[in-house]
């Protein structure tokens, strides 16, 4: 099939590549514009601009699409089968939606209607969910709320990180956008019943706050690194808590119990992975032999 590709960080390269290696004609690559990134605030382009390059495709990037005549046009003059869309981060407009020949399919990394928006892996972990996955879906106007067209599902242990998830859901992606082509399955509307939502995330969403229970904020410390990051404030320095598990211990929220075993509002957190402002990362035990924590945590 001819199609374009709209995608833009890690998350959408596998089904990139998914797409060029099963033999489909990819017209254009849409993506975010290259942004300032590292010490030196270089413009970089992103992965999905990155991984077009290295196939030798024809890489397009807009700052905005919504409004813009022209780009309206351009897309429409690629005489597409299908656009594949995976957290491509514009939304489209009606008139690109409309223009290629089987619409516009988006690769989303839940088991839509639960978590429509934009930070769907983390939400899951950060509720508990004991399975996500990607769900194939005909775009439409309203924010994730098109027809489903195929589901694959991923079970969520206790232990399940955003990274791991990240890459089991972008690989499924990919799988199931080749499905979706070659099969054409009858769209389904989603259920009314279910809607969830996943805001996009913030830094602020990383602070630790010790009066909830051990097993919430695990799963916080599970979900929100490597971004936006987990922190708690110490003696004046705001320590990253990269990994941690929920333990038995009792005291007052933010009561240092033990080397690295703190108390929360119900159980207690003990902490395996910190990271001090300039630092490296280093497991809690290592670094707390040369550093103490002050008595109670904030």
């Amino acid at each position: 099939m001819r199609l374009a590709f709209m995608g833009s960080p890690d998350f959408s390269v596998p089904a990139l590549h998914a797409l060029h290696q099963a033999g489909h004609e990819i017209a254009a690559v849409y993506c975010q514009p290259p942004r300032p990134a590292g010490r030196g605030q270089k413009e970089t382009p992103c992965p999905v601009h990155k991984a077009a390059l290295a196939l030798g495709l024809n890489v397009r990037t807009p700052a905005r699409v919504r409004k813009d005549a022209a780009e309206h046009a351009a897309f429409a003059a690629l005489k597409l089968d299908a656009a594949v869309v995976a957290a491509y981060g514009l939304i489209l407009p009606q008139q690109m939606l409309d223009a290629p020949r089987l619409g516009c399919l988006n690769i989303h990394a839940s088991l839509l209607p639960r978590w429509r928006g934009a930070g769907p892996i983390q939400a899951a972990i950060l509720a508990g969910d004991s399975e996500t996955g990607i769900t194939i879906m005909q775009m439409e106007a309203g924010l994730d709320t098109g027809p489903m067209l195929l589901r694959g599902t991923v079970p969520l242990t206790p232990r399940t990180t955003t990274p791991e998830l990240h890459d089991a859901l972008a690989e499924m992606g990919g799988a199931l956008i080749l499905r979706t082509l070659a099969e054409q399955p009858p769209a389904t509307p989603q259920p009314e019943a279910g809607v969830t939502y996943a805001p996009k995330l913030s830094k602020a969403d990383g602070a630790l706050d010790w009066t909830r229970d051990a097993a919430s904020l695990d799963r916080q410390v599970r979900a929100l690194n490597p971004w936006p990051g987990t922190y708690f404030q110490a003696g004046g320095e705001t320590l990253r808590l990269l990994e941690a598990a929920p333990a038995e211990g009792h005291g007052p929220p933010g009561t240092v119990l033990a080397p690295g075993l703190i108390a929360c509002g119900e159980g207690a957190l003990r902490l395996l992975r910190l990271q001090r402002p300039g630092r490296g990362p280093m497991p809690a035990a290592e670094l707390l032999r040369g550093y103490t924590l002050p008595p109670v945590l904030t």
